[in-house]
């Protein structure tokens, strides 16, 4: 069985719920981070699923300030950073860290294209500033760049830096990843891709991080839980399972359109509301009760 690094176990980046004038529904997040907890999943809150970037900094603070609340120190709080102003990341950071994160994972600053020499002096830069750990987070899909196994490498050695969140859909890069760092007790590594969740456990994976973990978190839990044990056959099924629940709210959307998406069914569970924030928008009524129905028996199946 794999021995747990200090930062392990399943994290789903959380989505942020918001009134119908685009306030945070703290009471909502209280509902959520307390439906995670109850299974050891933690929330990383203002990632991609979460409509990071479109959060304001003072959202991002409520929405932390009622995560760490709910969480009574049951799990950890991974906060989300990014943005494209060094400085206003920087002065969100510290105020993210006085509401109760106890991790701040930074996706790259995604305006202009970074060598990848800029990009290990960005981390570098925010590790020293930061007075909690840095996790670091790739995402390709949303900053349209990749950062390098040999960056993440020299970066891995940074005593402020204890983990990778790699959503980059790989397969070699996740098998090579690991290669580097699955024995590694000072660093960590999560999948963010959730469709790969078990190759990555069965790979020595830290951690996974599942955006249908919103409203499903134990069967996120149990894929983590067998993997780590070495049942693979078990985690493999469950991924399948998941894989195709995934698909609800995503098959022939946008990726924006999928959070909202997620949302209707999060209100189905009666964990939150809809409402989107701009610059996304709630989904069209006809693409809203295709997911209802076919989310129906999923929910009852896992109730």
């Amino acid at each position: 069985m794999k021995i747990e690094k200090k930062y392990h176990g399943v994290v789903v980046p959380m989505v942020t719920p918001v009134t119908k004038d685009g306030d945070i529904d703290v009471a909502a997040v209280e509902r959520i981070v307390n439906n995670f907890a109850q299974y050891g999943v933690s929330p990383l809150i203002m990632g991609t699923t979460g409509e990071g970037n479109s959060v304001s900094c003072s959202q991002g603070v409520e929405m932390i300030s009622a995560a760490k609340r709910a969480s009574m120190g049951r799990v950890t709080i991974y906060a989300g950073l990014g943005g494209t102003c060094i400085s206003e990341q920087y002065a969100a950071a510290e105020r993210f860290i006085e509401a109760g994160a106890d991790v701040i994972a930074a996706t790259l600053p995604s305006y202009y294209t970074l060598t990848p020499e800029q990009m290990e002096s960005y981390y570098l830069n925010l590790a020293e500033f930061l007075t909690v750990p840095l996790m670091l987070y790739n995402i390709t899909i949303t900053t349209h760049m990749s950062i390098p196994l040999d960056v993440i490498e020299r970066l891995s050695h940074h005593p402020n830096i204890v983990g990778l969140k790699d959503s980059e859909n790989n397969i070699p890069r996740l098998e090579e990843a690991l290669k580097l760092f699955a024995d590694r007790e000072d660093f960590s590594y999560f999948c963010g891709c959730a469709a790969n969740s078990a190759v990555a456990m069965k790979n020595g994976a830290d951690g996974i991080v599942p955006s249908v973990g919103n409203y499903l978190p134990k069967i996120y839990q149990d894929i983590y839980e067998a993997g780590k044990a070495g049942n693979d056959a078990e985690a493999e099924r469950l991924q399948q399972e998941s894989i195709q629940i995934g698909k609800i709210n995503t098959a022939g959307l946008t990726l924006g359109e999928s959070l909202a998406g997620l949302k209707v069914i999060m209100k189905m569970a009666g964990l939150c509301e809809e409402y989107m924030l701009p610059p996304l928008t709630e989904l069209n009524s006809e693409t809203a009760e295709r997911i209802r129905k076919e989310a129906e028996s999923v929910l009852k199946s896992y109730q």
